[in-house]
């Protein structure tokens, strides 16, 4: 699998102000780790969004948003949202700040 550079480059300009922002090739595509916990990540045209699990059901509810699936099984508290859901940098970072709430939810990476 591959990746959209554009979006991408998106994701990178949303986290550009943190510290701790890794980029690594996972799942076939592009994972981002904050503080080592993962985030989000791009695979094809699709933002892989870790919404955890409190958020996962109101997170389906939306339109163009989809289970993230890539074992075969849904992954719960990860979804897909696809290109018309994150098609302006507003919505785009209004759906990285989900995923970076429920990250500084977790305890610190060690």
């Amino acid at each position: 699998m591959a990746y959209d550079e554009t979006l991408a480059q998106r994701v990178r300009d949303c986290l550009s102000a943190r510290d701790g922002v890794v980029e690594k090739k996972m799942f076939g595509g592009l994972c981002y780790m904050v503080t080592g916990h993962m985030c989000c990540g791009i695979i094809n045209d699709r933002l892989m969004a870790r919404v955890g699990p409190d958020r996962y059901e109101a997170a389906l509810a939306q339109d163009h948003v989809l289970p993230m699936d890539f074992t075969g099984r849904p992954m719960k508290g990860m979804v897909y949202v696809e290109s018309p859901a994150i098609d302006t940098q507003e919505t785009l970072a209004q759906w990285i700040g989900t995923c970076l709430e429920f990250i500084h939810s977790l305890p610190p990476k060690k």
